[in-house]
């Protein structure tokens, strides 16, 4: 059977080539049409203008916590995440790509923090115990993956009891024409990859998840193309029980 760009493995290929290069080139690729993003230059290590949100700040992270990112990239979320966790927590990136967690390890040596530690995995199968950290956090990956829903019930399924779930991503606010919707730059730009709003918002509940509220909310433009999309970041609880 031949394969389409829908199917899992086919966008995770994708996904991986297009964010390896950035890695390799250890810039921003959002100066053209390929990544999302700011197009604004790098402000530190680990950062290269991948990001549409601030999911750390949202998160309360506090001294002791067990933070997991998802889709952890160059670390950029991680380090921020780690000066607050301090000694006594830890943080765990999860990167498919392997140059994007050569360039995270390295960074983290540079920056010399023992609290961080990065793996290899997808974020539709999390390579961690249950119920073994206290926030979840991704910033403008979910919409890259191929099973969305499924990354919702790995982020429940990995959270303490009570435990936060924050995310900065991009959601569509209307359904974009067929001709878009296969675009793969646009898909590397995390546009055409992205879920409706309410189908977002549905998945997150589907998981388990309750509590949701949006923490920020904007209109978002990509790769120069207006498409009917926001940045949101959104705040979601494990119940207790």
């Amino acid at each position: 059977m031949t394969r389409t760009r829908k199917d899992p493995a086919d966008v995770h290929a994708m996904v991986r080539k297009a964010y390896g290069d950035v890695a390799k080139k250890q810039s921003s690729c959002c100066s053209g049409s390929s990544c999302c993003g700011s197009s604004a230059p790098p402000a530190s290590e680990g950062d290269l203008g991948l990001s549409c949100g601030d999911p750390v700040t949202f998160s309360r992270v506090k001294p002791g916590d067990v933070v997991l990112d998802l889709g952890s990239g160059a670390g950029k979320d991680v380090f921020l995440a780690a000066r607050l966790t301090g000694a006594t927590g830890r943080v765990i990136g999860v990167d498919m790509t392997p140059e994007m967690l050569e360039l995270a390890r390295r960074n983290a040596a540079k920056l010399g923090l023992g609290n961080v530690e990065f793996r290899q995995g997808t974020i539709e199968e999390l390579p961690l115990e249950s119920a073994s950290v206290d926030i979840v956090i991704s910033n403008c990956v979910i919409n890259l993956s191929p099973d969305k829903p499924q990354v919702f019930r790995e982020a429940f399924r990995v959270l303490k009891p009570g435990g936060r779930l924050v995310v900065s991503d991009i959601v569509l606010e209307k359904t974009l024409p067929p001709k878009l919707k296969a675009d793969k730059d646009l898909y590397a730009a995390c546009i055409s990859g992205a879920l409706l709003r309410k189908d977002y918002l549905k998945a997150v509940r589907g998981a388990g998840f309750e509590k949701l509220q949006f923490l920020a909310d904007r209109a978002y433009l990509a790769s120069g193309v207006r498409a009917a999309a926001s940045s949101i970041t959104l705040l979601a609880i494990k119940p207790h029980g």
